[in-house]
């Protein structure tokens, strides 16, 4: 009876003690936790291998078109393996909750003890009590912590799709700046061929000639440095993507987003910090990690002090070797730590600091949020303004002036090289004015991180507008 009371107790304790492992190493919790913070139908990579195959007959497929904004961040959440290093990472953490939560095998001791008189069997069975005892409590902390590590995987999530977003914005703009450059140094190298001629015929003196050329050298320049950028953010881009060999030969579409065409469409700013500390995980995760510390310094010292408490049932067998009389023998046995030297005051004292270091974390954490809702609001808020500054008037001035200048010259009113000046100009508005545009989505890809993701790190300031190419306005010879 005694024996199968001991089986059905160690069979219980072996059905608690067996913790489960998610079979997709939680990713499906990170899915849930960023799914309305990225673009639709966006999925994390699958952690089964034979889904590998799937994923990239997708990615050709999409790369097959010209790569919008959201099929970038799509590409780069299945495709980017410094995300799968992420995820994996998770997946061994919860694989070693389970482990953590499964209860240490019991001990068996087996023993045959031998003298002139005697044969002695000894059979003991031990286990440690505080690793059952505790087993709902460790259950509950290490589930928030490993709540905690899926809002930490899934603020990389988040900050590699806003990555991706970036470099796709940098990367369109990048090319449209190109193509300006181009018609710019066209322009320049017209204006250039056109003085060396004129010179030529004695119509053009040395230094009208020279300030041509060092138009056209300084144009063919700006041309270069156009071109390298260009392939340096779209070589930013793949890399995010995670595309390599002839995948980076994709396509980008040759124009940004236009940006809201009135303010009424802009979101309010008023309850940004409100948005920030109720919405950002980065705050979710350390909320978790100020609670799981709290409550676990209340056992810091017990467990400091009693460390672990072993119970042992035995089952002992002599056999007398002259008469052959067997005589057995059953108990149990208890083993306490004796709090002599370590009464858990340095426990004691390191737990009550580790709350107070979460607890100051999660303040700083909060500052910073707010700061950076506020910081990201106001940037954004500007961007907008000097886009629609340069959308509404002065792109159409610019062309305006362009068309003045073009009937000018077409009455023989301003010379050819005004008309090279001004298409130059007009070319240089139309850079400035994709600038104030991409850097009003980066500023809204930076708000909606700050606001219900994590940090967008440092806050860049907005790239000024003003033409650095001052030689634009020279103006040389006569019609």
């Amino acid at each position: 009876m005694t024996m199968r009371r001991l089986s059905v107790l160690a069979a219980a304790l072996v059905l608690a003690g067996c913790a489960s492992v998610s079979p997709d190493g939680l990713r499906g919790d990170v899915q849930e936790q960023t799914q309305s913070r990225l673009p639709k139908d966006a999925q994390l990579p699958s952690a089964k291998g034979d889904a590998k195959a799937d994923e990239q007959k997708r990615i050709s497929e999409w790369l097959l078109k010209p790569v919008d904004q959201d099929t970038a961040v799509r590409i780069a959440l299945l495709n980017n393996p410094d995300l799968q290093v992420q995820l994996a990472s998770l997946a061994v953490e919860d694989a070693e909750r389970a482990q953590a939560l499964t209860l240490f095998n019991p001990t068996l001791t087996l023993g045959r003890f031998s003298n002139a008189h005697e044969i002695e069997y000894e059979r003991e069975l031990a286990f440690g009590l505080v690793n059952i005892i505790t087993l709902p409590w460790r259950s509950r902390w290490l589930g928030w912590q490993m709540e905690r590590s899926t809002l930490q995987a899934s603020q990389s999530v988040l900050t590699l799709a806003a990555d991706t977003r970036r470099a796709w914005l940098r990367a369109v703009a990048a090319e449209q700046a190109l193509a300006a450059n181009e018609t710019m140094s066209d322009a320049a190298q017209l204006g250039a061929e056109l003085a060396r001629r004129m010179a030529a015929v004695g119509n053009f003196n040395r230094l009208q000639q020279a300030r041509e050329l060092s138009i056209a050298q300084e144009s063919a320049a700006q041309l270069a440095r156009a071109r390298l950028n260009a392939t340096l953010e779209r070589e930013q881009l793949a890399r995010l993507m995670g595309v390599w060999g002839t995948q980076t030969a994709f396509e980008l579409p040759k124009q940004l987003p236009a940006i809201p065409k009135t303010a009424n469409e802009l979101r309010a700013g008023d309850d940004a910090e409100a948005t920030a500390l109720r919405e950002r995980l980065d705050l979710r995760a350390l909320r978790r990690d100020l609670d799981v510390t709290a409550e676990r310094s209340g056992w810091s010292r017990v467990g400091a002090v009693f460390g672990d408490i072993g119970a042992s049932y035995s089952h002992n067998r002599a056999k007398d070797r002259e008469s052959g009389h067997v005589e057995k023998t059953r108990g149990w046995e208890l083993e306490l730590p004796l709090p002599i030297f370590d009464w858990g005051g340095s426990a004691s004292a390191k737990t009550r600091a580790e709350v107070q270091r979460s607890a100051a974390q999660l303040q700083s954490a909060a500052l910073r949020a707010r700061s950076e809702s506020r910081t990201s609001w106001s940037r954004y808020r500007t961007a907008w303004d000097l886009a629609h500054q340069q959308q509404a008037e002065v792109l159409p001035l610019a062309k305006l002036v362009q068309d003045e200048t073009v009937l000018r010259y077409n009455g023989m009113f301003d010379s050819v090289w005004q008309l090279l000046a001004q298409a130059r100009t007009t070319t240089q508005a139309v850079v400035n004015a994709t600038n104030a545009q991409r850097d009003f989505w980066l500023a809204e890809t930076d708000l909606q991180l700050a606001l219900t993701g994590t940090s967008p790190g440092g806050i860049a300031p907005l790239a000024s507008t003003t033409s650095n190419n001052n030689t634009n306005n020279n103006e040389s010879g006569g019609h």
